[in-house]
């Protein structure tokens, strides 16, 4: 049992991430029409963030209420190549400063600021995506970790992170676009990412990418840096006194989690054509721990879940009962704590999968607790 355990992908993993392959690349592009699968690739982005928040709080016990800011970063990076391409002379002749971004030559800004220019490389913005939030989460975490800040102290520290780079970026119109963000964004090296062939194309590319993150989030879990995360949300004191470095551990899966956050927002600003401030800020960040809850906090696959159904639920309930979709949402996260703590994937380890197993033979037994291990 142990040596199957400790495998890199038992039956139960083979099987569930084979069902939510066939769910996002079969089932939703043959059943929703070229807007609704749209929606349905945003929601895949926010699904990155959640996936990031299973390693760093169901995994490792650090709870981050500002993930939103990673995915901001990562966001902001793509958006500010997006513009630039859309902000050719041709394109932007009848400004006062041709041939810089729209909000700058309205703000009277004469030039485009040097720390715009490398992002007119592709190259450099596909790094950035990664590179800037994880530079971001490195600074933060070494000024946390190493003064052992954790818990509560460090999710409000979090949060109040998010709050200051929203103020930052509404502050400084002139540069990111203000309240309103980078807008009219047409073409990717040309290729105009408004048409629905596009978006479907983008959607698929989408999915490719949260399915390669799902795979890197499945070896940290299995691997002996997965079990010391364990062992260090249950009893840090005794990893440490045993001679690990904990501080170094955090700032490692902290710093993943922003990676993938930061992919999550670039695909965003590719699938939706905009990004703004109100994706960074306290909101955002605390809806993308709700999606992580609903799921399952020690499931990868059920933060998928997750993350979608909150998604689905949110714009269902938007559209038809617009003065109660938050009130909707609170209570969602209320019956979540109260009644299934373990998401998604409590229930199906619990419920559901006990009842398969009797009903197809009973040699497998039931599906562990996600209070044993991570739920699968």
């Amino acid at each position: 049992m142990e040596r199957s355990s400790n495998r890199l992908f038992t039956t139960q993993d083979i099987l569930g991430f084979a069902v939510l392959a066939v769910i996002i690349f079969i089932v939703l592009p043959m059943a929703l029409d070229s807007f609704r699968l749209n929606l349905f690739g945003k929601y895949l982005t926010y699904a990155f963030v959640a996936v990031g928040l299973v390693l760093c709080w169901g995994a490792g016990g650090i709870l981050s209420l500002g993930q939103g800011v990673f995915f901001g970063l990562g966001g902001y990076c793509m958006a500010m190549f997006l513009k630039l391409e859309a902000s050719t002379p041709k394109n932007t002749a009848i400004q006062s400063t041709p041939g810089i971004p729209d909000f700058m030559d309205w703000n009277q800004l004469t030039a485009l600021p040097w720390w715009w220019e490398p992002f007119n490389s592709l190259f450099f913005t596909m790094i950035a995506v990664v590179a800037v939030p994880v530079v971001f989460a490195l600074i933060i975490g070494v000024a946390m970790f190493r003064r052992r800040v954790g818990g509560v102290y460090f999710a409000i520290i979090t949060q109040a992170f998010a709050a200051i780079l929203t103020i930052l970026i509404i502050g400084q119109q002139g540069f990111t676009g203000g309240v309103n963000g980078i807008t009219d964004l047409r073409t990717l090296h040309g290729w105009d990412i408004r048409t629905n062939d596009a978006k479907e194309v983008l959607y698929f590319v989408n999915a490719g990418l949260l399915f390669a993150c799902l795979l890197i989030a499945q070896f940290v879990r299995k691997s002996k840096l997965g079990r010391l995360l364990i062992a260090m949300r249950d009893q840090e004191d005794r990893v440490r006194f045993s001679g690990y470095d904990v501080a170094s551990f955090k700032i490692f899966i902290f710093c993943l989690g922003a990676a993938f956050a930061g992919i999550g927002g670039a695909m965003f600003t590719l699938q939706v054509g905009f990004m703004s401030p109100t994706l960074v800020g306290i909101v955002p960040s605390i809806e993308m721990v709700i999606f992580c809850a609903v799921g399952g906090r020690l499931s990868i696959l059920g933060a998928v879940y997750g993350a979608l159904l909150v998604n689905w639920a949110k714009t269902s309930l938007s559209e038809s009962f617009p003065e109660l979709w938050l009130l909707g949402l609170g209570g969602l996260f209320i019956a979540v704590v109260m009644v299934f703590p373990n998401g998604l994937a409590g229930v199906y380890a619990e419920h559901i999968a006990p009842r398969l197993s009797g009903l197809f033979g009973g040699k497998t037994g039931a599906a562990k607790s996600p209070k044993e291990t991570p739920a699968e």
